[in-house]
């Protein structure tokens, strides 16, 4: 049974703390190094509901996308949200780790499991990572269909196979547009639309699209619009992190437990609406 310090190391492999941007929170945020671990929950959010699934698994470590403390703190008094989480975390012997922009960028990395979750053949990264001489890492990716379809068909394909939330999928554009090429990038990605522009791809998908940037990238060109919810977009990388820690876990003879959570942590719960525009 591996040490929680060898089961970080090769997280930390798999997505080097370095890499992540300037202004993130990633790494170990609580845990002992010398504690023993054989059973590992993946998640997108640091949130009770996780700590507690954790629990009730036995799982001795926790390994989120989302960091708990991104802006930092004073404290971690349990009379607050995040610090009632690491308080339920160190009492009952389970370690937080967390990758984020450095999952974001990594090969294979968070818009690469978005991608396979779509069945689409990934080209490059969207931005690439110009320390890669390999060209595959980075933010985002490009990629092709198999099949030319609709801009609607694509929408409703990742409907189908994105978790579901209650946002579901918005699409601006015309549906009728055939789309060939797409990029694609997990969490929140307006900031992008210079990049999209530039790859000239069919259409985008991506999460948390603001009103301004959506409409100003629309009158730019014909690009298709697919908007998911944040959560939904980066849940796949749990399945495709935990994959690779089974493989990590089969070369070193652990015998490692992982498990994928399914709770869906997406803060939307409900949706209303009166019917499509017009």
């Amino acid at each position: 049974m591996p040490r929680l310090s060898e089961v970080i190391a090769e997280l930390d492999a798999l997505w080097p703390p370095g890499r992540a941007e300037g202004w993130d929170a990633v790494g170990t945020v609580c845990g002992e190094p010398g504690a023993e671990v054989d059973r590992v929950l993946f998640a997108v959010d640091p949130v009770q509901e996780i700590a507690d699934e954790a629990i009730a698994l036995g799982a001795q470590l926790i390994v989120t996308h989302h960091p708990l403390y991104l802006r930092g703190t004073t404290t971690v008094a349990a009379d607050t949200f995040k610090g009632r989480v690491v308080h339920t975390l160190i009492r009952h012997g389970v370690a937080l780790h967390v990758a984020h922009t450095n999952a974001d960028t990594a090969d294979p990395g968070v818009s690469d499991a978005l991608a396979g979750a779509l069945d689409l053949r990934v080209t490059g990264p969207l931005v690439p990572d110009p320390a890669d001489p390999r060209g595959r890492r980075g933010l985002g990716r490009i990629c092709e269909l198999d099949h030319p379809e609709t801009l609607g068909a694509f929408a409703a394909r990742a409907a189908a196979r994105l978790p579901a939330t209650a946002q579901g999928i918005r699409l601006a554009g015309d549906p009728e547009a055939l789309v060939r090429t797409v990029a694609v990038s997990g969490g929140s990605g307006d900031s992008l639309f210079d990049a999209v522009r530039a790859a000239g791809v069919d259409a985008y998908l991506t999460a948390d699209l603001r009103h301004h940037p959506a409409s100003e990238a629309v009158q730019h060109s014909p690009l298709g619009l697919v908007d998911a919810a944040h959560w939904a977009t980066e849940w796949p990388w749990c399945e495709q992190a935990a994959a690779q820690l089974d493989a990590i876990s089969d070369r070193h003879g652990w015998d490692l437990r992982v498990h994928v959570s399914k709770q869906v942590t997406d803060p939307w719960t409900t949706h209303h609406s009166s019917g499509a525009p017009n």
